[in-house]
């Protein structure tokens, strides 16, 4: 959780502000507050990979590690990918080679509100002295998605 919200909170809480639908699945089951500051709705992980509900997000943002490391949000995030339907983000350093090709390098300038959101989720997530710069990195694939809608983050 504290990954999500130092490497994507301002993202996540402007998308929020722009009308979207953000939900963040995480494994963790500790204080949601940090996200719940960013005005994002929390799910469970494990039980969303357990359901089927046919909503396809419009935008979807995951860290690298994440994406190497567990074999079923591989595969989950891989059928979003191949349906070209869905924005699709990471953060990290290590963007697995089997999908870097499809990335390119972006930039997302957070709005002062946002990085004043971040701050006070980071301070939630008992991050000491955190320190917030204007830009968050992300590798994004090419799709375009519309001015507001379903937002997924893992």
């Amino acid at each position: 959780m504290v990954d999500t919200v130092r490497n994507a909170g301002g993202w996540l809480y402007d998308q929020v502000l722009a009308g979207w639908e953000v939900t963040v699945l995480t494994r963790e089951h500790q204080d949601i507050r940090p996200l719940e500051i960013l005005g994002a709705r929390v799910v469970d992980l494990d039980s969303a990979l357990a359901t089927e509900n046919g909503l396809v997000p419009e935008a979807l943002v995951a860290s690298a590690e994440l994406y190497s490391s567990d074999e079923r949000i591989r595969a989950g995030l891989n059928r979003v990918l191949e349906r070209g339907l869905t924005k699709f983000s990471m953060w990290g350093d290590e963007i697995p080679a089997d999908i870097d090709a499809r990335f390119s390098a972006s930039e997302y300038c957070m709005s002062r509100a946002a990085q004043v959101f971040k701050r006070h989720a980071l301070v939630a997530a008992e991050v000491r002295e955190p320190v917030i710069a204007p830009t968050e990195s992300f590798r994004t694939s090419g799709f375009t998605a519309s001015q507001s809608g379903h937002l997924t983050s893992v």
